[in-house]
């Protein structure tokens, strides 16, 4: 992908759920990733919740995970960027993890 290249806020959203989905399933491979792309947010930023069997990280009556869109555009060109991301990602499935793990022993 060309970063140059303008990218409008559906494709980059979609970007951004897909990479969550693929490093989060390198810890769980039920987990899913919401993106949360309400009207007040529309071409400015995105929420970002992931879920397990009904359980979400961050929790529901937390603040999502927030990303700006402009942000998002460029920094998914940026090998560092994404390998921050990933890393932040993947802490955020584990913790989703051993939360329902404890919740269901």
């Amino acid at each position: 992908m060309n970063p140059r290249i303008p990218v409008g806020y559906d494709e980059v959203g979609r970007w951004l759920r897909n990479f969550a989905l693929s490093h989060g399933r390198r810890e769980h491979p039920r987990v899913d990733a919401r993106l949360e792309i309400d009207r007040e947010r529309e071409g400015e930023s995105y929420g970002l919740r992931l879920a397990l069997d009904g359980h979400l990280q961050p929790p529901a009556d937390a603040p999502p995970l927030e990303f700006g869109y402009a942000e998002v555009a460029e920094g998914r060109a940026r090998f560092a960027w994404c390998e921050a991301l990933a890393q932040r990602l993947r802490g955020e499935v584990r913790r989703l993890v051993s939360g329902t793990t404890r919740r269901s022993a």
